[in-house]
C-alpha cells in the first residue's frame, strides 16, 4: 500500500474516519507533476543543477490567473494537501477537508497548487519529487549525502515562486501552509509583497524563537550518532535506521499533546496481560503506537534530508538579519491561527508575531485551533475554523 504522509501515520484512526466520510463518489482525483530549474543559486550562493520538485493542484485557473491559493507544507509533508492519485487510495491529502468542490477552500472558486520542498523529508516516496542529499550530483555520479549546499526556507520559497512563474501566474489570491508551511508563507508575504494579496499562517511564526531551535535540533540528534550515518555516507550501505526512527518517535510525539495521548492510549499495555511492570520487553500502548509509526515513516524518509529541514527550520527568520524587519514590508491582509495548547510553536510566541504585524500597521485576523493534538490540531482540526477562512478569501 502506498506510503500516506507522516502526519496521517500519527493520527491513522482520525484520517481514516476522515477520509472514508469524503471517499465518495465525487472523490478528486489529482496528478502528481514535475517542475525542473537548469540551476539554482542558494541563498547561500550555491550552485544545484539541475533541480526537480514535484506538485500537484485542485481546481482550475481563470482566464486572467487571479484565482491562484499556494498551499505550502509542514516539515515532515509533502504537496499532496488534498484529493487522492487514485481513488482506491485509502487515504487523501492532509488537508482534504479543507480543500475541494464546495469547500472552505473551494476549487469550484480557486487554482489551489502544492509543491514539495527542497530536501522534502520522503525522497522514497514514488510520489515524492525533490533534490536532495540523496539526489545524484551530476558532477561525480553519486548521491550528494553532505556535499549538499545548506538550503533555507527561503531557498523553498523562491524555486516555488519559479514555479508559480512558469505557470504565468503574476499574483497570488492567497498563500497558506501549517508550521514549516506557515514559514514559508510569512517569507512569501515579506518577499513578494506585491505578488500576495492575502496570507495564512497556520501554527507558525515569524521566526524561531531558541526553545524551539534547541528543539528541533534534538529532532535530528539521534541520526548524528548512529553509527551508519557515517558523516552523511551511508548510501549504498546500510542507512542509519536506528537514529531516523528515534528522530521521527521524537517528533511524533512533540507534535501531538498529552490530551490526545491520554484520551488514545491511557496507560494501557501493548499486549493486554504483559504489564510493563513486569519486564523491560513489556511496553506501553503509546510506546509501541511511536516505534511502529517511525518505523514505517523510516521506510520512505532519508536522514541526510531530515537533517537538511532541522538546519532550514533553525535558521528560520523572515528578515535575512533575524529581526522582525521583514515583517513591515508586508502589504497582505494576514491571518494567523494558532493552537492554544501547541508544544511546537507555543501561543505566546505566535502571539510575538502577531503583536509585530500589527505594529507595522498590517491587517490581521486571528483564531485559535482547538482539539487533543497540541500543534497537530493546525493539521487535523481546522473544519471548525472553516467559514472564517471561506469569508477571510473573499474578501
Amino acid at each position: 500500500m502506498r506510503w500516506m504522509p507522516f502526519v496521517a501515520s500519527c493520527l491513522v484512526a482520525l484520517m481514516s474516519e476522515l477520509s472514508t466520510a469524503a471517499h465518495a463518489a465525487d472523490t478528486m482525483i489529482v496528478e502528481k507533476k514535475t517542475f525542473e530549474l537548469e540551476r539554482y543559486t542558494t541563498e547561500g550562493g550555491k550552485v544545484i543543477a539541475p533541480v526537480k520538485i514535484g506538485w500537484e493542484s485542485y481546481g482550475t485557473l481563470n482566464a486572467d490567473k487571479s484565482n491562484a491559493i499556494l498551499i505550502a507544507h509542514y516539515f515532515s509533508g509533502t504537496s499532496h494537501a488534498a484529493g487522492r492519485y487514485a481513488a482506491a487510495d485509502p487515504v487523501a491529502g492532509y488537508w482534504d477537508y479543507l480543500i475541494g468542490p464546495g469547500k472552505a477552500i473551494d476549487t469550484n472558486k480557486y487554482f489551489v497548487l502544492s509543491s514539495d520542498t527542497l530536501v522534502n523529508m520522503s525522497p522514497g516516496d514514488p510520489h515524492v519529487v525533490t533534490t536532495g542529499p540523496a539526489s545524484i550530483d551530476p558532477a561525480t555520479g553519486k548521491p550528494y549525502g553532505m556535499r549538499f549546499p545548506i538550503v533555507t526556507i527561503r531557498d523553498f520559497v523562491n524555486v516555488q515562486k519559479a514555479l508559480v512563474d512558469s505557470l504565468g501566474i503574476k499574483k497570488l489570491h492567497a498563500v497558506m501552509g501549517a508550521s514549516m508551511g506557515g514559514y514559508q508563507t510569512y517569507i512569501w508575504a515579506a518577499n513578494y509583497p506585491e505578488m500576495v494579496d492575502r496570507a495564512v499562517a497556520v501554527i507558525s511564526a515569524g521566526e524561531a524563537d531558541p526553545w524551539l531551535i534547541g528543539w528541533v535540533g534534538l529532532w535530528g540528534a539521534p541520526v548524528l550518532v548512529d553509527q551508519n550515518w557515517n558523516g552523511g555516507d551511508y548510501y549504498g550501505r546500510e542507512p542509519p535506521l536506528a537514529g531516523l526512527k528515534l528522530a521521527l518517535k521524537i517528533i511524533t510525539l512533540q507534535a501531538n499533546h498529552r490530551q490526545w495521548a491520554e484520551t488514545t492510549f491511557g496507560r494501557a499495555p501493548a499486549i493486554e496481560g504483559q504489564d510493563p511492570k513486569d519486564s523491560f520487553a513489556n511496553q506501553f500502548k503509546i510506546e509501541a503506537f511511536l516505534e511502529q509509526a517511525a518505523a514505517a515513516r523510516a521506510t520512505v524518509a532519508d536522514a541526510n534530508h531530515l537533517l537538511y529541514l532541522v538546519k532550514a527550520n533553525q535558521t528560520f527568520a523572515t528578515s535575512q538579519s533575524g529581526s522582525r524587519d521583514d515583517l513591515k514590508k508586508i502589504k497582505a491582509k494576514m491571518m494567523v491561527l494558532y493552537s492554544p495548547t501547541d508544544q511546537v510553536f507555543a501561543a505566546e510566541w505566535v502571539k510575538t508575531t502577531i503583536a509585530a504585524l500589527k505594529a507595522a500597521g498590517t491587517p490581521v485576523e486571528t483564531g485559535e485551533i482547538e482539539g487533543p493534538y497540541g500543534h497537530l490540531n493546525g493539521v487535523f482540526a481546522l473544519a471548525p475554523l472553516g467559514p472564517q477562512i471561506t469569508a477571510f478569501l473573499a474578501k
